[in-house]
């Protein structure tokens, strides 16, 4: 039975903890914080659910859904509600609503956007030329912003794309690359000689395509007791004695019979080491082992977030309630880069006669909002949805939470730097590692490449 260090208690890491113990290996876990989750945390605040980092995952990539059955919650998981309304953008101080419809960045029914008041109609119809522009056929990489407009236009990138784009990644989309993002976008461009017929064809495949025998899900699913259950659940399938709270790495080194891993001043002997932790950290704990793939790790961007979450007595928002939520463009110059109204998104986040919002504040070239006092986020936020929403009442609840430099960026080059940082890892043995920072940042993508690295690493260790 190989010893396993996993270093990291996120998704990630306790995804990897489970994976491994269910292969046949002894694991132990170091964590950084006081607690397991890392991003996914879930709170308590009187009858509300606040969900301070993640609150759902996508729906159509199976890792997620395939773990939380295998962990027995699959009848906790809840769908989005149906009749929360839509998304709207912030466009010159006023919410219009995003197209229906929207597919790979781009709405399949165009009728949509000939009704959509987010474009002029020379935007309109820079975007339709799409049908006409041929497709990009070279295998370089270009940035997100660089695709958008030379498809479909400025109007259509800065309007739409770009602050759908800054909600998921936080990141500039001049300097995110494609290939490492959206990679489909350029398949379907070859494919279908442009983005609008791509996603034309991408909705009449989903149309067609078999449900299978359990339950159609909605885009976006979450758990009755908030996404925190999901890591419970994890930890709850591994041995407590062999969980170590408060205790970062801050060394590894070899050993005669495998590595030496120092953490909080005491030295553990294991055969392995599956690194989920943030690239900065894993470049640090790696250093005297491989200097090369230490430096190509420093290298991956990140950028801080915060959220900011706020309960509100339903009557002093009545009609106040735009949809689930809106984004904001770069453009507008706000603070905040995106609100969802929590209580219009699931069940169970908050009682009869509340309404819980969350605000979103941080996105590169702006993270600064991200570190301000508590007392003034709120105060900056509450004074950015008076005029947005004309909501004037104080909060009955208020809760920030941080997350600094915990959105990495898949900037351009991400592709070679992750090529470089697999040929140093292949050359060390033992080691692996995981997590947002290398093949996708989303929860399924967590989960899936956590279970790839930990079924490699024991098939290394035991053949």
């Amino acid at each position: 039975m190989p010893h396993v260090a996993v270093v990291g208690g996120g998704i990630a890491g306790l995804t990897a903890a489970h994976t491994l113990r269910e292969l046949g290996a002894d694991v132990t876990l170091f964590e950084a914080s006081d607690r397991l989750g890392g991003k996914i945390h879930t709170e308590r605040v009187g009858e509300l659910l606040i969900d301070s980092g993640p609150d759902s995952f996508l729906s159509s990539k199976p890792a997620a859904l395939q773990l939380v059955e295998r962990l027995g919650l699959l009848d906790s998981v809840v769908d989005t509600l149906p009749d929360g309304g839509g998304t709207f953008i912030l466009r010159d101080g006023r919410l219009l609503p995003l197209p229906e419809g929207l597919t790979l960045l781009v709405p399949a029914d165009f009728t949509q956007i000939a009704r959509s008041p987010l474009l002029s109609p020379i935007g309109k119809a820079r975007m339709a030329l799409d049908l006409l522009i041929p497709p990009r056929y070279d295998d370089a990489d270009e940035s997100i912003s660089s695709f958008v407009r030379r498809r479909v236009g400025n109007q259509a990138f800065e309007r739409m794309a770009e602050p759908l784009l800054s909600g998921i990644y936080a990141g500039d989309a001049d300097a995110l690359s494609l290939l490492s993002t959206f990679p489909r976008l350029r398949d379907i461009e070859r494919e279908h000689r442009g983005v609008i017929r791509g996603a034309i064809s991408q909705k009449r495949q989903a149309r067609s395509r078999p449900t299978g025998n359990g339950p159609k899900r909605t885009p976006f699913v979450s758990l009755r007791g908030g996404l925190g259950e999901l890591i419970d659940a994890l930890a709850a399938r591994l041995d407590p004695a062999s969980v170590f709270l408060n205790a970062p790495v801050t060394r590894i080194s070899r050993s005669s019979s495998g590595f030496e891993i120092e953490a909080n001043g005491t030295t553990a002997a294991v055969d392995a080491i599956l690194l989920a932790v943030p690239a900065p950290s894993a470049s640090i704990a790696l250093e005297q082992l491989d200097g090369e793939v230490a430096y190509a790790l420093a290298g991956i961007a990140y950028v801080s977030s915060a959220t900011v979450s706020l309960a509100f007595d339903a009557r002093d928002v009545a009609g106040k309630q735009v949809g689930r939520g809106f984004v904001i463009p770069r453009a507008e110059g706000r603070t905040l880069t995106a609100v969802t109204w929590t209580s219009n998104k699931f069940g169970g986040r908050a009682p009869p006669g509340i309404a819980l919002l969350r605000a979103f504040v941080g996105r590169a070239g702006n993270e600064s909002p991200a570190f301000l006092p508590d007392d003034e986020l709120i105060a900056r936020a509450c004074s950015e949805l008076a005029v947005i929403l004309d909501i004037t009442a104080e909060p009955i609840v208020s809760r920030v939470y941080r997350w600094p430099n915990a959105l990495p960026q898949y900037n351009l080059g991400h592709q070679e730097r992750l090529a470089r940082i697999d040929e140093r890892i292949e050359r060390l043995p033992g080691v692996a590692l995981t997590g947002a920072a290398y093949r996708g940042i989303g929860i399924p993508d967590c989960i899936r490449d956590a279970q790839e690295q930990s079924e490699r690493l024991f098939s290394r260790l035991t053949t």
